[in-house]
């Protein structure tokens, strides 16, 4: 079945019918101009795509029958864990967003000594919910069924000694251990540093949580590229880019 994918918060199961919400409704009926019987696709997070019909179309409402689960998966069995220093901007959110879509299963949000933001209280409960939305939206696009958890943001001390992933990976410059030594992992967990880097006791810590360097050529890369570029050499050789 074609037709737009969509994101429901609900639990689905075939048979069930489930209330557009008013982000899905305005962009299937207001934008795309859809009705009653018109295809979509659902997904909750669960693991599974769902066929189903639009149905009800109202004024300001409209629901989904929601039917057969949908042999799809484009999830990695590559579990990848991102601890993203909090950078700047909008580039926190181009970070997930092209996290999400390269197949990340956590990220978390990490302050570091030269971190420049600085969240709390509302505004971080706030940001923590327009995070969770662009994993979400990328998820839609991506065809992903399992949605990246978004953890609260920590230190990076707590977070690095925490870490128990098979290979662990701590982006710098002039540390390098060639990727064709470590044997194929379940897991990896990379660690990317604000736009000043880190200290070399950040990186000494680092080394001593069991995290080892990893450099991406010759050329310095800004914080949001640089944990792109490392996460699709990750799938390249040791996921699904194959």
């Amino acid at each position: 079945m074609s037709g737009p994918r969509i994101y429901s918060a609900a639990a689905l199961s075939s048979g069930l019918r489930t209330e557009l919400d008013d982000q899905a409704f305005a962009h299937l009926i207001r934008v795309l101009r859809m009705n009653d019987g018109d295809p979509v696709r659902l997904f909750n997070g669960d693991g599974h795509e769902y066929a189903g019909q639009l149905c009800d179309v109202q004024k300001k409402s409209a629901s989904v029958l929601v039917g057969d689960i949908l042999h799809s998966e484009a999830d990695t069995p590559l579990k990848l864990q991102l601890g993203q220093v909090v950078s700047k901007g909008d580039r926190m959110d181009f970070t997930i967003q092209k996290a999400t879509e390269l197949g990340i299963s956590d990220i978390t949000p990490l302050w570091s000594e030269r971190c420049e933001v600085r969240l709390k209280g509302e505004r971080l409960d706030k940001k923590m919910e327009h995070w969770q939305k662009v994993a979400i939206s990328a998820c839609e696009q991506s065809g992903r069924n399992r949605i990246p958890t978004i953890h609260q943001p920590q230190y990076f001390a707590d977070w690095a000694k925490n870490n128990n992933a098979d290979v662990r990976l701590l982006l710098h410059p002039h540390r390098q251990k060639p990727l064709r030594d470590y044997p194929q992992p379940a897991s990896v967990a990379l660690l990317v540093g604000p736009e000043g880097g880190f200290s070399e006791q950040e990186v000494e810590m680092a080394m001593s949580s069991g995290f080892a360097g990893l450099t991406l050529g010759p050329r310095i890369l800004r914080t949001e590229t640089a944990a792109l570029a490392a996460l699709s050499v990750f799938q390249f050789q040791w996921g699904d880019f194959s």
